[in-house]
């Protein structure tokens, strides 16, 4: 069976030694009831949750096939509802919400480990309540005073739960050409009808009520994403007094059989007339959905975080235990009959990058996190505003870099068993099937590249990006000039300014360029991202003698002499153009010859 021990000594670390988050807490008046041992109290409470509770659920809700659909219900696999209801008793939903609406009012910083812990765990558990915080998040952006006071208190005892309907048959990414209507009531209301599909939790037993935030379009609305606007559409309509009154218009038309996280239903869902209350203004729903799909983004990188953990216990683990092969220098035991796998470099080679991987992507998402509470706690409007910036540069890069490396890292992990690691026992067969969905899902990888490449790149001319690099390079002054990593990340800092003139440059005069080097681009700022969160992790950990922390820095000389080097490669894959790519004809692609 999968084992999981959360890494709260990393946890720690990455909280208390590289970011000071204590620190950070009390010097904001909004986060100073926070402290570190607040804090480690409560990752070590989701630490027993993760483990003792939702871990065992995992793999069963897999073999007996998922979410059960039938005549427009769902049933959740077995243990998923007593789960939930402790997952909500213990207050977790709101873990992250506002204190006012019955949340915790935690910040960014801290609630990412959290994360992290169910989604090594149970990643189709985990998508039902994320959800519900999405939404959440949303209605309390843009929804009225009224709308706030009737869904948010419940969304946070997990009596009532969220959805986010975007895509249909038709539409996925280009949402301008929705077809679902919204026709207005007398009283206010209005009638939406039309078909929403990939709807995750669209339906299922763990809550009473479910609040659908749904697209659609108003009568004579603009065409395109600027006629689009948003509204709440409640499984059950709300009595006045804030009980349940009839079943609403909306219902599962059937659910998706899908290569993973089989114990998430994901929805088809058909509104047929179903009353619905707009959020916010008119045609200004995409901005409201954003503020959603926006943290779903980050989300998905801390699902590859939380897999790609699992996959390194387990291979690490495994590793330990497989007696095979001899050492080159003779053997470590005479008396056992083989070594342990361990004492090959290739095996070693495989772990090293998996956890390289790990350790660089945990510190980014607490970095991520720390700018989101940059925006939402700081009174400090010029902070505010460099932070916003960075997030919107580092959403693509925490969503699609964090996804595309944590599959990396487990397939790593997988080939360290061997043939066991195709096989459903040790339980890498199915983290593979279940990550590979965070690729796609909230805009697939190759989506979040165009947005860096374009919106947050060539049409700010570099302004965003070169912010970050100021910042990293005022960072790398600070450290020793004995650590390796300072002149590394100095170095990698200019051949990033380098390229991102040339990419800029060369957009003017090339439109197909930023579409056809996107991926290597957002790769090449991602492994920037990462040598930036060796520097801090180095200087952190260079002052202190214990093993534990010397160790950081022999996996920081590790990133930089193994991993680092595929800057380059992106580079120049960059530098050799858009012409290539786009030289042949349409026909090309589909010709037998």
């Amino acid at each position: 069976m999968p084992i999981y021990n959360a890494p709260l000594k990393d946890m720690e670390f990455i909280l208390n030694d590289v970011f000071q988050a204590e620190q950070f807490w009390q010097n904001n008046e909004n986060l100073a009831h926070l402290d570190m041992a607040t804090a480690n109290a409560i990752l070590e409470e989701m630490a027993k949750f993760s483990k003792n509770v939702i871990l065992d659920l995992n793999r069963p809700a897999d073999e007996e096939g998922g979410a059960q659909f039938s005549n427009g219900e769902v049933k959740t696999p077995a243990g998923f509802k007593e789960a939930f209801k402790q997952f909500a008793e213990g207050g977790w939903v709101g873990l992250g919400a506002p204190e006012e609406w019955g949340g915790q009012g935690m910040p960014k910083m801290l609630t990412v480990l959290a994360d992290e812990m169910i989604w090594s765990t149970n990643p189709s558990f985990m998508l039902y309540p994320l959800l519900t915080v999405g939404a959440g998040m949303a209605i309390n952006d843009r929804a009225s005073q009224e709308q706030k006071e009737t869904y948010l208190p419940k969304f946070y005892t997990g009596e009532w739960s969220g959805t986010m309907c975007l895509t249909e048959p038709h539409s996925g990414t280009d949402l301008g050409i929705i077809k679902t209507k919204a026709e207005p009531n007398e009283d206010g209301s209005y009638n939406i009808t039309g078909t929403k599909i990939f709807i995750t939790s669209g339906e299922h037993d763990l809550s009473e009520n479910i609040i659908h935030l749904v697209l659609a379009k108003t009568p004579n609305a603009p065409a395109g994403s600027r006629g689009i606007s948003l509204f709440i559409v409640p499984k059950f309509l709300v009595n006045v007094d804030g009980s349940l009154g009839e079943r609403n218009a909306v219902a599962a038309g059937s659910i998706e059989h899908k290569m993973g996280i089989k114990g998430s239903a994901t929805c088809v869902m058909n509104f047929d007339g179903a009353k619905g209350y707009m959020v916010g203004n008119e045609n200004e729903g995409l901005a409201g959905m954003f503020v959603m799909m926006n943290y779903e983004r980050l989300s998905m990188g801390i699902q590859g975080i939380g897999a790609a953990e699992f996959a390194y216990q387990n291979a690490a683990q495994y590793a330990t235990d497989r007696l095979q092969g001899r050492a080159s220098t003779g053997a470590k035991s005479p008396e056992k009959p083989a070594d342990s796998i361990l004492v090959h470099g290739d095996v070693r080679r495989m772990l090293l990058n998996v956890r390289a991987n790990n350790e660089a992507s945990r510190a980014f998402a607490v970095y991520v996190g720390q700018q989101l509470d940059i925006t939402k706690y700081s009174t400090d409007p010029e902070a505010v505003r460099k932070a916003t910036d960075r997030v919107a540069l580092l959403t693509p890069i925490a969503k699609a870099y964090l996804t595309d490396k944590a599959l990396d890292a487990a397939l790593e992990a997988q080939m360290c068993f061997g043939g066991h690691g195709y096989i459903r026992e040790w339980g890498m067969e199915q983290c593979i099937r279940d990550l590979r969905i965070s690729q796609i899902y909230e805009g697939t990888n190759g989506v979040q590249a165009i947005d860096l490449i374009g919106r947050k790149t060539t049409k700010c001319k570099g302004a965003y990006i070169a912010e970050y690099i100021a910042e990293i390079r005022e960072f790398s002054q600070s450290l020793d000039d004995a650590l390796t990593i300072k002149k590394a990340t100095l170095d990698t800092c200019q051949q990033l300014e380098d390229i991102t003139n040339f990419i800029v440059e060369q957009s003017q005069v090339n439109p197909d360029l930023a579409n056809s080097i996107a991926v290597d681009y957002l790769h090449a700022v991602g492994l920037l991202s990462f040598v930036y969160m060796y520097a801090r992790i180095s200087k952190a950990a260079a002052t202190k003698e214990e093993s534990y922390f010397q160790n950081k820095l022999v996996l920081a000389n590790y990133y930089i002499a193994k991993v680092l080097p595929d800057l380059s490669a992106r580079i120049q894959r960059i530098q050799a153009g858009a012409e290539l790519v786009m030289q042949l004809p349409e026909e090309y692609f589909t010709a037998q010859a």
